[in-house]
């Protein structure tokens, strides 16, 4: 079977969403002097059922999560595009998607609490990280569509 062209699209679009997203983080990990997120990793270790020996790791999983995490979220753009959302509409219909379900998944793998319950240094970060990779995506998605 082979993947729809529209949702390898998506995929790339993804991983170049992806790409400005890091950039982003790593200019602000730069500024604020935040360590990087192990999140990825522990969504990855959960439900894959690894174990990993200590921060170090944890952090290769964390890397690895992330981009699959991008580009498959990348796919969901697709399928936003699918049901004939686009431009700014499109990109914001995708990050609600992607973001809700992220903190459901953290929620539900007991690795953070509501994002109510975040402090703004946690939840800053992600919203606009997450915002960029969104919009970036999209412009992707669009542009190769």
């Amino acid at each position: 079977m082979t993947t729809p062209p529209f949702l390898a699209k998506g995929a790339l679009a993804g991983l170049i969403g992806t790409a400005a997203m890091t950039a982003a983080q790593m200019a602000e990990m730069q500024v604020t002097g935040r360590e990087p997120s192990l999140v990825p990793g522990h969504v990855a270790s959960k439900l894959l059922r690894l174990n990993p020996e200590g921060d170090e790791a944890l952090s290769r999983i964390s890397i690895k999560m992330h981009w699959a995490h991008g580009m498959t979220m990348g796919t969901v753009r697709a399928l936003v595009g699918r049901a004939g959302l686009r431009g700014p509409g499109a990109a914001a219909a995708h990050f609600a998607v992607m973001w809700s379900g992220d903190v459901m998944l953290y929620k539900a793998c007991g690795i953070a609490p509501w994002p109510w319950q975040w402090s703004l240094e946690e939840l800053t970060p992600d919203v606009l990280h997450k915002g960029i990779y969104a919009a970036v995506t999209s412009a992707a998605y669009e542009a190769m569509a």
